[in-house]
């Protein structure tokens, strides 16, 4: 094939590359650019807080009006107690309905993060390490991500217990029904994918996308999590910002949240599920009634 011959440029030709070099230096193409970036940036900001608004931001403000509510009453918050998983209905079927019913409406942020995730095509669960790629080493990070956060914080509830920080927590209200179990296990996914994905995963991409450095997005994961605790007490609300950061630290460094879901589950389901088979003896040594 022919290559076209190239003619040295005259200076009409030079003048006429000039100024097609100013017009692509020029602010008044430049200025669109810099607007369309800063409107982007606004409408994702207003993405993150219309998501935490929906979820785990929501939550957060309903535990620190319940803290409130607590505080300012006659009884210590010591003395004051609360249920992880109540019963919704005297009768089982119908317990059992609204239990599932309740489980699958608390995913629906999940699936909204996900799905604003995806935009352009990418792979939500891919892009935040939700998926199935290498299930050995999730699960053993899993594990000793659960091991170093359950035992110091077992000790921290009891702790705060006996300071008078954290109330009484009774991880399950449910009947000993045939179905309470396994409705417990569920129970204990939903909230670890709720706040991994929600608190971990979206927030974490979605302030590195607003250009927020590293110290603030880990900040900014943990007193999210810390803020929906409150209502168990500042105690707990405490250490669940120290497992925040663990957990922040975590996923900025690897990039999965696989391994957050598991571990979140395993604590979950040793909460609700363990101390329903513990002796009666350890649950008062424990504290929980």
């Amino acid at each position: 094939m022919a290559v076209p011959a190239r003619h040295p440029a005259g200076p009409d030709d030079a003048s006429a590359a000039a100024a097609h070099d100013d017009r692509d230096a020029s602010p008044s193409d430049a200025a669109p650019v810099g607007a369309a970036e800063r409107l982007a940036r606004r409408r994702l900001g207003a993405e993150v807080w219309i998501v935490l608004g929906l979820s785990l931001g929501q939550s957060g403000v309903y535990a620190l009006l319940r803290l409130w509510d607590r505080l300012t009453r006659d009884v210590p918050l010591a003395q004051q107690s609360t249920t992880l998983n109540p019963q919704q209905s005297a009768r089982p079927y119908l317990d059992l309905t609204y239990q599932l019913v309740g489980i699958g409406f608390a995913l629906v942020p999940v699936a909204l993060a996900l799905y604003l995730l995806s935009a352009h095509g990418r792979s939500a669960v891919r892009t935040i390490g939700l998926d199935g790629a290498r299930p050995g080493r999730d699960l053993a990070a899993g594990l000793g991500l659960a091991a170093v956060i359950g035992i110091p914080g077992l000790g921290l509830y009891l702790a705060t217990r006996a300071l008078g920080l954290t109330v009484d927590i009774n991880p399950s209200g449910l009947a000993p029904y045939w179905w309470a179990v396994p409705v417990l296990l569920l129970s204990a996914l939903q909230n670890a994918l709720l706040e991994e994905v929600v608190a971990v995963g979206y927030l974490l991409e979605r302030l590195r996308a607003l250009r927020w450095g590293v110290p603030a997005m880990i900040v900014a994961s943990s007193l999210l999590r810390g803020s929906y605790h409150l209502y168990q007490g500042p105690g707990m609300a405490a250490g669940n910002v120290v497992m925040g950061v663990l957990f922040a630290l975590y996923y900025v460094r690897t990039r999965r949240v696989m391994p957050l879901v598991v571990a979140h589950t395993v604590l979950d389901v040793v909460s609700f599920v363990g101390f329903a088979v513990l002796p009666d003896a350890w649950l008062e040594w424990l504290g929980v009634d």
